[in-house]
């Protein structure tokens, strides 16, 4: 007997593979088996009956930064583009600690969840205090997410040509000897791995050339994953031109990055030619749709990158230049940036859930085991709540329907074989007070107390 039987369900399983009235079973922490309705199934000892709805394989949130819920909404910069909210911003965050980390990494999570998100990074680049990246790690095994944190850094502040002040500045040796402790304590290499580490410098123009030739040896050394923004801002160009002398994509492929083991953020002003030397160097991207919007500086043509054979995920970004992590809204918002980019052909609900699974597995190097629901996956999977209201009329098409109607949350999240969402609602029992002292937390690092 399987342990969990979910039946009478439109399922996604993978890109070509569906199947409508079917079933889909769970045994321990991978997907047993799946059928259609004229199939026999097993036995489960919990039946959850779907009733028609939706089930896809658990959304990967490819770039976050769980921290900055901390500075949800922060109305001082509601009219600054990029460099200048990291500029006004910096100095808050400079207030980060362990408890700080926590409630922020946890409540991420659970909002995660709530969006059908089942695996996420979180890009922690801001290190005022040692023992930050345990205590993200921490909210991770408390609210049940599968997770892998990238150990970010800066090493540049703002006396030495960089945005950063020097309270979340670290130099080169601290932050490799933290990156090889992080790796041995918390890096699983094994199947099924709830926890992983990638390495990630954040950005070019806040980070030396040292760490980032550092971290690619090291990232070679354990094999391990590498991170970081790339070509985000036209800025970013200023600044690359004049410290130097070349393209943000250029100074990556310098170091050593244009590697099949990194993935970058964003990637929206590389010229043509330098994407194509991404493509053929096996870089994987994640686009964030609804931080590009809010923040108002472009997006990458996803679908072009795409065709061209990139790897291309979804990201939700942080808070500021977005405020709402919900993996659902950024497929949403993927389908209609690309469409609207290059016309209602071009880009469709599939295409955009293809992206959320398949294309964030990629960037993190886990797409045997996540994205897909196939047997012997990792038992990470959606049941979609839909509203009776807004999917009135909508019989014809479920995945279709469910990025154009909405808005969508998970009725039921199951991550590594445990239901953490039911119903619509999140069934961690440290909720309640990891808000209250989020709520805390918040206030002190905005200085509002």
């Amino acid at each position: 007997m399987i342990d969990i039987l979910i039946c009478d369900a439109h399922l996604y399983l993978d890109r070509d593979w569906e199947i409508a009235g079917g079933w889909i079973a769970i045994e321990k922490n991978r997907i047993h088996s799946a059928g259609g309705p004229g199939q026999p199934r097993p036995e489960g000892r919990r039946v959850i009956n779907a009733q028609g709805r939706l089930v896809t394989p658990g959304l990967v949130n490819a770039h976050h930064h769980m921290f900055q819920n901390l500075t949800r909404a922060y109305a001082p910069i509601a009219r600054s583009g990029l460099f200048q909210w990291l500029q006004q911003l910096y100095p808050l965050w400079s207030g980060l600690d362990e408890e700080a980390t926590y409630v922020s990494s946890y409540i991420s999570m659970v909002e995660l969840l709530l969006g059908g998100c089942t695996t996420s990074t979180d890009h922690m680049y801001v290190h005022p205090r040692p023992g930050l990246m345990d205590a993200g790690f921490a909210a991770a095994y408390d609210v049940g997410l599968r997770f892998m944190s990238t150990r970010g850094c800066m090493t540049r502040a703002q006396e030495n040509g960089g945005l950063p002040p020097a309270a979340v500045v670290q130099d080169e040796d601290t932050i490799m000897a933290d990156c090889e402790r992080v790796v041995a304590q918390f890096h699983d290499r094994a199947p099924g791995a709830m926890t992983r580490v990638a390495l990630g410098p954040v950005s070019l123009f806040s980070a030396s050339e040292q760490i980032m030739r550092d971290c690619l040896t090291m990232a070679e050394r354990h094999d391990l994953r590498l991170h970081t923004h790339l070509a985000e801002d036209e800025e970013e160009d200023d600044y690359s031109l004049s410290v130097y002398g070349c393209t943000p994509t250029e100074h990556f492929e310098r170091m050593g990055w244009a590697t099949p083991r990194a993935w970058v953020a964003h990637c929206i002003y590389p010229s043509s030619s330098e994407a194509a030397r991404l493509i053929r160097a096996g870089v994987s991207m994640v686009q964030c749709p609804s931080s590009n919007m809010m923040i108002g500086n472009g997006s990458a043509d996803v679908m072009d990158l795409r065709e061209r054979g990139m790897n291309v995920g979804l990201g939700t970004n942080g808070s500021a230049t977005t405020d709402m992590a919900s993996m659902w809204m950024e497929a949403r918002n993927a389908m209609l940036l690309g469409r609207m980019r290059n016309g209602p052909a071009s880009m469709v609900a599939r295409d955009a859930l293809d992206m959320a699974t398949r294309g964030g597995a990629a960037c993190l190097g886990w797409g045997d085991e996540i994205g897909h629901l196939r047997p012997g996956a990792c038992a990470d999977l959606v049941i979609w709540q839909d509203s009776p209201i807004a999917m009135a009329g909508a019989l014809t098409d479920p995945v279709e329907a469910w990025l154009r109607c909405g808005p969508m949350m998970a009725g039921t999240t199951i991550v590594n074989g445990k239901v953490l969402v039911e119903d619509t609602h999140p069934l961690q029992p440290g909720l309640a007070d990891a808000l209250r002292r989020h709520a805390i937390q918040a206030r002190r690092i905005q200085k509002l107390d």
